[in-house]
Parts: structure tokens; sequence; C-alpha cells
């Protein structure tokens, strides 16, 4: 494999940066989201509802990756990352970054995955035969640890063949031009994955292997300290806009929006979005209250398994604070 050396190169640097303390003085919040990943929250951000409730102005910056949101929130460049994917969390964490989830931001197992090219002919019946092949990872992402678990389930050494770190952007363009066997990643990118490939497992397929793929809200734990109650209100503005995405009575005025702000045709907007807890099924067991910091704890095992990590940690439950998220709820 020719990733393993680059991400520990990233682990080493994040190790270094966790110590920074994040500087926020409540004058301005640094929110880090993605493009082409549309959610209810956009509707809020657009029409200016977080500034009006927090009293503060917000800057919202859009990433690539969530490896990359990890950097930026240990620098103290981000306060906030609205949908890190669980396992750049856990790459982060691992490492020694002091980060917490907050909150699950999006439950997606049918809008992230790998496609494999169409001239392979490779499905689910034969997907030994991708041993040897050429993959565009975005790794430490959650789309990574889909690959390996499917990778795990249909017995593909992945020793033998080529991992790329690629963003899912980057991944689909090669891809397209034929330069990838197969890729992996997201959204919108995934989209476009799929208009020259074929997935080996749908999202339902995954669940019951108990491949889960979801989001968080994730912090570094000095802001959360420190502003916890700036941390509630942003919690509350979004737990807001969800409950209005799920009752459905404005829903074609928000998707016209999300659209736009997710940078999206409408139609591949309606297709893409996905499902988004409610606040108590978020602080159920189902989630916050025991199956997240249980799943963030098998992601380090899979990941240390396969190299990607020096070291899992004993239990994740100190990254886990649903506080917050019970005081949004009670407002």
């Amino acid at each position: 494999m020719t990733i393993k050396s680059k991400l520990l190169g990233t682990l080493a640097a994040l190790s270094v940066i966790s110590g920074v303390q994040v500087s926020h003085a409540a004058e301005e919040l640094t929110v880090a989201y993605f493009l082409e990943w549309p959610m209810p929250f956009q509707y809020a951000k657009v029409k200016g509802t977080y500034e009006k409730e927090l009293g503060v102005p917000i800057k919202w910056v859009s990433f690539d990756t969530g490896t990359a949101m990890s950097a930026a929130m240990a620098s103290g460049d981000v306060q906030i990352a609205v949908s890190q994917g669980v396992p750049p969390f856990v790459v982060a964490a691992s490492a020694g970054q002091d980060l917490l989830v907050v909150d699950v931001a999006v439950s997606y197992s049918e809008n992230d995955n790998c496609v494999v090219a169409e001239a392979l002919e490779i499905d689910k019946t034969n997907a030994n035969e991708l041993e040897g092949k050429k993959v565009g990872v975005p790794i430490g992402t959650a789309a990574h640890f889909g690959f390996l678990e499917q990778m795990k389930h249909f017995n593909v050494d992945i020793t033998s063949m080529e991992l790329v770190d690629m963003a899912p952007a980057d991944g689909a363009a090669a891809f397209a031009q034929g330069n990838l066997d197969m890729v992996c990643g997201w959204g919108g990118a995934l989209r476009r994955m799929k208009e020259h490939g074929n997935v080996l497992l749908t999202g339902a397929e995954k669940e019951e292997l108990g491949i889960l793929v979801f989001d968080g809200i994730s912090v570094p734990s000095d802001f959360a300290s420190k502003e916890g109650e700036l941390l509630t209100k942003f919690l509350k503005v979004t737990a807001d806009a969800n409950s209005m995405w799920r009752a459905g009575d404005n829903r074609a005025d928000m998707l016209e929006v999300i659209a736009k702000d997710a940078g999206m045709e409408l139609a591949d907007t309606e297709s893409t979005i996905d499902t988004f807890p409610t606040l108590e099924e978020t602080l159920s067991a189902k989630w916050m209250d025991g199956n997240v910091q249980n799943f963030m704890l098998g992601v380090a095992d899979v990941f240390q398994g396969a190299g990607s990590i020096p070291e899992a940690l004993d239990t994740y439950t100190a990254a886990v604070d649903a506080s917050y998220l019970a005081a949004a709820g009670s407002q």
C-alpha cells in the first residue's frame, strides 16, 4: 500500500497541533461545511438565522474532506464542523486531538460508497477481481472506512491494491478519465462516479453488514467549554432547520435555497439529501447515548488493523458530549 506513510504523516502533524488552544471571544464564529452536501442547516445559513439567534457574525468555509476540517479546528481556524465524518474524527482523536462530537448531523448509507469502473464488469459476485487494481480513496474519511469494510467482506487483499489519496471531486474526475479502476466518495462527486460505473453494495446491503455511515457536528473541546451557550444556540438552530425539513410544509422553498447554497441542481439535491435524526432520536441509545461511542471504537479498530492509525484509544466515550444538544432541546 502506498498511502500508509502519508496518513501517518498526517497523524503526526495532528498530534503536534492538537495542543493548540482555540481562542474564541465570541466576536466571530467560523464554521466548516461541505459543498455538494445538501442539508437543512443551509436554509438557516442563507436566511441569516444563525447570526440572528447567536448574535455573532459567522464565516462559513467549505472543505473537501473531514481530515482537513480536523486540521483547521486544531489550528484554531474553525470552531464548528458541520457534518464531519466519523472516520476522520476518529483519526484525529486517536492522534490526541481534543475534539468532541456534539450532535449527529446526518445518516447517509446510500450517499457514501465506492464505484467500480463499468469496463471491468466487476460486481459483488466477482469482487475478488479487484485485487491489484488502482483505487482513489479520500484517506481517513467515512468513504475510506466503507472501502475497508467492503473489501474485508469480499475477502479482497487490499495490500495488493494501489490506493491513491484523493478528495471525492478529484477522484470523480480521474475516474471519468479512466485513470482509476475504483473510486470512493460521497455527495455530488459520488453521483458523477456512478455515471461511469457501479457500486458493489447498496446502502441497505451495507447497513445489514453493520457498515453505518453518518456524520457528526464536531468542535474543539476548548471551544465547547468556553462557549457552551453559543454552541447550544447553534445546535438549536440546526435542530429547528431539520424539524422544518421533516415537517415538509416548506420543503419546496427550502430545497431551492439549499440547492443553490450547495452548488447543485434542484433535481440532484432532491435525490441526494438524506436522513436527519430528530433531537430526541439523537439523544437516545441508538445514537449518542451509546451507539456513536461504540461505532467510533469499531472504526478505530478497523483502521488500526489496516495499519492506517498507529493505535486506537481504549474508549471514545470522552469524545462524545450530548449535554449541549440536550440543553438545546430544553430551549
